[in-house]
């Protein structure tokens, strides 16, 4: 054990040795290495902040542990002749359909109801366009985890009596009540003035598109100012992640008793969930670096053939070098493993710096963009272990050049 340390620890100082003699020599040689490895490193971060990203704002608007269930609710493509048959199929939900889930959906911790539109907003002059209002069931405010900065959220007791009350997005205050505070005030909606009981708070905006631009009603007020001819959205929250599932086919089984469908029928609704649009977008991102990633990886085909170059270089150097501890005693597996190390050394160095690199890039790309971009554990070692594995691949060739020298005639070219 100790010969065997002993050797080792002899070919790394020698390999060390040996870049530290050609320190430009190795850096302009493990440049591509750098390039490559920055560039898998930053395009998995981006890729994994990217993720996160969606899945945040996708929980403050949806919330955690929710599904819906609707007409024509779906996840993922879907063709022209699916989304016919759908619609043909599916039948409009009612009130009795959504009080009927709320009933016998026995694992749903809370059950809500909701129904969407889009209204053109005019008060005092000023105007705001394409404002996405919602009349929904006062329980909304706990199934979709939404946050009430200012006042707040409407009462069972305005929704039973059907109250003109309104909960605004920051959007909406800034348009309106600029500097003000809101709460109290008035706001007109379809010509029926509302009093603003509650603002949400600001969720900023997803993909260029503001998530502040909206407002909440009873919906009991909502089918007396835009009618009742929509199609419900039934909105099921389940306790636990660990009861999602469970409360999901609760509330399905619940919904095809009610509309007495047999075992072998398929749904007449929609159904979609968090879990769901989680699958979709990592099925997108991982896409996206299915066909990023391995366009990065040329930079690195390319440093390993350089890599490769500058140890046939260096054997050739070292023949006097090598023919003289082969006269000693080396062996061609010592000579082997000896050049072996010292590629995957200086790549490994390489990785090294192009980590560092794609750390400061993604520290760069994070506080201008506000996208969060981690480089992880994961990172650290795939960047050393692809850089090593590459400078042992790239050594092969050289070292078995080198492993086979004749010590006689490597000494004869001094």
């Amino acid at each position: 054990m100790k010969t065997i340390y002993t050797f080792y620890a002899d070919a790394a100082r020698i390999a060390l040795q040996s870049v530290l003699a050609h320190k430009l020599r190795a850096f302009l040689t493990l440049i591509g290495i750098i390039i490559g490895v920055a560039s898998v490193v930053v395009v998995g971060a981006a890729i994994s902040g990217l993720n996160t990203y969606v899945m945040e704002k996708v929980t403050a608007i949806l919330g955690v542990n929710h599904f819906m269930i609707a007409r024509t609710a779906h996840h993922g493509e879907m063709s022209q002749e699916e989304w016919e048959k759908m619609n043909r199929r599916n039948k409009r939900l009612e009130l009795e359909d959504y009080e009927w889930v709320k009933n016998n959906c026995v694992a749903c911790a809370e059950v809500g109801a909701q129904l969407q539109n889009q209204v053109d907003l005019k008060q005092d002059g000023e105007e705001l366009f394409g404002v996405q209002v919602a009349g929904c069931t006062p329980n909304m405010l706990s199934i979709e985890d939404k946050t009430i900065a200012d006042g707040r959220f409407f009462l069972e007791q305005e929704y039973e009596t059907a109250a003109m009350v309104l909960v605004i997005g920051n959007d909406v205050k800034e348009k309106f009540f600029p500097g003000q505070d809101p709460v109290g005030k008035t706001l007109s909606v379809r010509g029926i003035p509302m009093t603003v009981v509650g603002v949400e708070d600001k969720r900023g905006s997803m993909m260029g598109q503001s998530l502040d631009k909206h407002m909440y009603m009873p919906l009991t007020a909502y089918r007396k100012l835009f009618g009742g001819r929509q199609s419900l959205q039934i909105h099921g929250k389940a306790e636990t992640r660990e009861r999602f599932q469970v409360a999901i086919e609760d509330a399905r089984t619940a919904l095809r008793n009610k509309h007495k469908l047999k075992g072998n029928e398929e749904d007449d609704f929609g159904l979609v969930n968090t879990g769901d649009l989680a699958g979709e977008v990592d099925s997108i991102t991982g896409a996206i670096a299915a066909v990023v990633v391995p366009i990065t990886f040329i930079s690195l085909i390319v440093g390993a053939v350089v890599v490769m170059n500058i140890m046939l270089v260096s054997v050739t150097e070292r023949t006097f070098e090598i023919g003289l501890r082969k006269a000693l005693g080396a062996t061609r597996k010592q000579m082997l493993l000896q050049f072996l190390i010292e590629s995957s050394m200086l790549t490994t160095c390489g990785g090294v710096l192009g980590l560092l690199l794609a750390t400061a890039l993604a520290w760069v790309i994070s506080a201008t963009t506000g996208v969060v971009m981690t480089v992880t554990l994961f990172y650290v070692f795939l960047s050393v272990t692809v850089s090593g594995g590459i400078g042992m691949i790239a050594g092969i060739y050289p070292a078995f050049k080198a492993s086979r020298l004749d010590p006689i005639a490597a000494l004869a070219r001094k």
